[in-house]
This record gives C-alpha cells, sequence and structure tokens, in this order.
C-alpha cells in the first residue's frame, strides 16, 4: 500500500478519504462497553493459572536471573 502525504492532497481530496473512511467504520458492528468488559474480564479470569504476569517465573527457569554475584574489592 503506497504511502501518502496528508499535507499534499487537497482540501476536496481530505474530504473524499475521511467520508471512505467514515463508511468502512458504520458497518462496524459495535458492542456495549459493559458486555466487552465483562467478556475480557472472563477471559482473564480464565487463563489466570498460566498467566506468567500473576503467577511468576520458575527460579530454575528465569532466563533474566543473574548467573553470579557482584564482588566489589
Amino acid at each position: 500500500m503506497p504511502v501518502i502525504n496528508v499535507d499534499d492532497l487537497t482540501d476536496k481530496d481530505k474530504a473524499l478519504m475521511e467520508v471512505n473512511q467514515l463508511k468502512i467504520e458504520v458497518k462496524l458492528e459495535r458492542w456495549l462497553t459493559s458486555k466487552c468488559c465483562e467478556e475480557l474480564k472472563e477471559y482473564i479470569q480464565a487463563g489466570v493459572e498460566e498467566d506468567i504476569l500473576v503467577k511468576g517465573i520458575a527460579e530454575d527457569k528465569n532466563p533474566f536471573k543473574e548467573k553470579g554475584g557482584c564482588v566489589i574489592c
């Protein structure tokens, strides 16, 4: 897809692009925020047992664990 510099377009071209974008957006199915939030909450709670951010990483499998200590002489 070619890159379009908006500064080079005429006002008519900009308006046409905006109308085309709005035509695309009006066809999208919209959901209530309350329904989306509830589904997202259920999805997160269903995967909480495998979630590394909640459970943490086992010390023996942690790739970011320091290999050795720091010695100051």
